[in-house]
């Protein structure tokens, strides 16, 4: 079944919610309003299913950048139950790259949704990483 242009906006705005939680109690109840159950998140870097997973590997971005919030970078984009969008990784503190110049993290993911707008599924593509 369809989901409109609030549904896509509605299910990426959770996602980010997800993303930018760090204290633990509020990463497992956004992943869990984010994502069905048996949710998956995969990218360059994961494959993990289910709530505990993609907790995990949420934590871990924020591990390796503190201080750093993900945002949208531009619309989100859906037909179906599939959308699209851009993201980049900022500086909380201002909302600018560490340092000016690009974000050091940017990439695109798409997701796939379920009848109440919850994912299924995100195939994340990494467009920029950190050098080694």
């Amino acid at each position: 079944m369809p989901v409109n242009t609030e549904g896509y906006e509605s299910a990426v705005a959770r996602y980010f919610e997800a993303w930018n939680a760090t204290e633990p109690e509020a990463l497992t109840k956004a992943v869990a309003a984010a994502w069905t159950a048996d949710g998956s998140y995969t990218d360059p870097l994961a494959d993990v299913r289910g709530h505990e997973q993609i907790a995990a590997v949420i934590a871990a971005a924020h591990e390796q950048f503190p201080g750093f919030v993900f945002r949208p970078a531009g619309a989100v984009d859906g037909h179906h139950d599939i959308a699209r969008f851009s993201w980049e990784l900022v500086n909380e503190a201002g909302g600018t790259p560490s340092g000016g110049g690009s974000a050091p993290v940017a990439g695109f993911d798409v997701i796939t949704l379920d009848g109440e707008g919850r994912i299924r599924q995100v195939l994340g593509f990494l467009d920029r990483i950190p050098a080694a």
